[in-house]
């Protein structure tokens, strides 16, 4: 029977090595646009592979969500094995307890700054079994939710880079994508997009980035649509030129839905600072369209694993495998610095913690910074959604606001300003940017804005009686003078993508495209600055 099965898997691996040159070959002989019958075939055998692949990997994380505590123990013993450097001593005990003693937990900054002085050697990259488990489970609960998604020529993606945290190798990462085969040119991406008005779902690397495409969209529309009536690429697709163009007239309100009537679902990467993006997309381009993200990724890698794409907020699942995840409890004010860690058994509904991940490259316990408030259980593991991260934090005076909470009071300022609505905006300490210019110090915060071309003095103090009302102590700070108002300014189109690339050229710049709000070196703020119309 086992000699049969091999013999099977055998045939059908040859087959699928047989099929790329044979579906090229029958395409290019064929005059039509429609999918050939070899390549309607690879579709179906490496989506039943994928399928296979996606039962085993949902079969695994079972077994390690009954037994948290000895999967962890199975993490720490791989990280002490790979580990390299001063700290390989530990490397022979695989106790919790000593474990801890031995390695002091260490802040993101603080990780940064040694790696940037060679004193550790981390990657920026996704940890390879973590991100293979959230790529294969989180298209298996895509297709649950959406299995039209799947189909041949069922969805696009309109960035370089992928929700899915894994490149999975052939023939699955050709499965139902429209794109021009091996193109990461961002116009050749949408242009590939455009010309496929079939589309069930729309994928982009990060909201902030699809975020960016809609933009480009709208500012370029006219030349897109000049490239698809040519025919470039493809042949000359002048009908569909003429609905691009009839579509952009309409506005930016569920441009998405104009452009792909099937379309269902759209596909990011969740990650630091992407809320506000996804908020504008559902309000403005992709209104009536559901969001899903596969995993939730920091700076270490993957950490939480997306079962739920029906949910309309993400909730995850923190995986006990390697890496070693530890949960550190947030307590009001500031954290202590001997606070215990617990393990992921140990998570009580309700509480918020800090994720502590152990890199094995180091041997480094850090501190990502990214805070999580458990909503349940996943057989014996936390189910969590991200509510911030500790390192956009701003404190001119001690007063420390944290992301979340400034987030809420720009929320409630902007809903104060009519036709207005947030796209993007940053926040700087006046430190930074020496404009305290002899008074009190203050927060500078840049926002991108649609339906607002110009800030009132009215408009701009919002902001502050919001940050008031949100934050006793800034309030108490703000009524005996300590902080000055908050000084917002509007930014021109474009300031935030400038951003954005302005970060990926840094040789830092963490996996995934985490965004920050907080900025905290002053080239960045600067260029934020240049760019003020209002």
């Amino acid at each position: 029977m086992l000699l049969l099965l091999f013999l099977l898997l055998l045939l059908l691996f040859l087959l699928l090595l047989l099929l790329p040159p044979l579906a090229v070959l029958q395409q290019q002989q064929s005059q039509g646009p429609r999918l050939s019958w070899l390549a309607g075939l690879q579709h179906h055998v490496a989506w039943g592979l994928l399928c296979w692949a996606a039962a085993w990997q949902q079969w695994r994380l079972e077994q390690r969500t009954l037994h948290v505590g000895q999967s962890q123990q199975q993490a720490l013993r791989w990280c002490l094995k790979r580990a390299q450097g001063p700290r390989c001593p530990l490397r022979g005990s695989t106790d919790m307890s000593a474990f801890r003693n031995h390695l002091p937990l260490t802040k993101a900054s603080q990780a940064q700054k040694e790696e940037s002085e060679g004193q550790l050697s981390t990657s920026n990259q996704p940890h390879g079994e973590a991100s293979v488990q959230a790529t294969l489970l989180g298209l298996a609960a895509l297709n649950k939710a959406y299995p039209e998604v799947q189909a041949p020529g069922g969805k696009a993606c309109v960035t370089p880079t992928s929700p899915w945290p894994h490149r999975l190798p052939w023939p699955w990462h050709a499965l139902s994508q429209v794109s021009p085969p091996g193109s990461k040119h961002p116009d050749a991406l949408l242009l590939g997009a455009l010309t496929s008005p079939g589309l069930r779902a729309l994928e982009a690397g990060t909201a902030v980035e699809l975020l960016d495409v809609f933009s480009g969209l709208e500012a370029h529309g006219e030349e897109l649509a000049e490239a698809i009536a040519a025919g470039n690429p493809g042949a000359p697709l002048p009908r569909r030129a003429a609905e691009l163009r009839e579509a952009l007239e309409q506005g930016p309100r569920g441009l998405a839905l104009r452009l792909w009537p099937k379309l269902q679902v759209v596909v990011t990467l969740d990650a630091g600072g992407q809320a506000e993006a996804v908020a504008a997309l559902g309000a403005l381009w992709c209104q009536g369209l559901d969001f899903f993200s596969p995993a939730y990724a920091a700076s270490g890698g993957v950490m939480g694993l997306n079962l739920w794409p029906e949910h309309p907020r993400g909730l995850y699942v923190l995986p006990p495998g390697a890496p070693l995840i530890e949960l550190l409890p947030v307590k009001e004010g500031p954290q202590e610095e001997a606070a215990t860690t617990i393990l992921l058994a140990e998570a009580q509904k309700g509480k918020e913690y800090e994720l502590v991940l152990t890199d094995h490259a180091s041997l480094t316990r850090c501190c990502l910074g990214d805070v999580v408030q458990v909503t349940g259980a996943y057989n014996q593991c936390p189910v969590v959604r991200f509510v911030g991260r500790r390192g956009q934090t701003l404190s001119v005076r001690g007063e420390d606001i944290g992301e979340d909470m400034f987030s809420e009071a720009l929320g409630r300022a902007v809903r104060q300003w009519p036709g207005a609505k947030l796209l993007d905006h940053g926040c700087v300490e006046s430190s930074i940017l020496d404009s305290s210019g002899g008074s009190a110090p203050h927060y500078e915060v840049f926002v991108a804005l649609r339906g607002l071309r110009n800030l009132s003095e009215e408009h701009r103090d919002k902001l502050d009686h919001c940050l008031q009302e949100v934050s006793p102590c800034y309030k108490s700070l703000r009524f005996r003078g300590s902080v000055g108002p908050a000084r917002v300014h509007l930014v021109g189109q474009g300031a935030f993508r400038a951003l954005r690339e302005a970060l990926a050229a840094c040789a830092s710049f963490p996996f995934p495209p985490e965004m920050p709000r907080v900025l905290r070196h002053r080239n960045l703020a600067q260029l934020l600055q240049r760019r003020v119309v209002s």
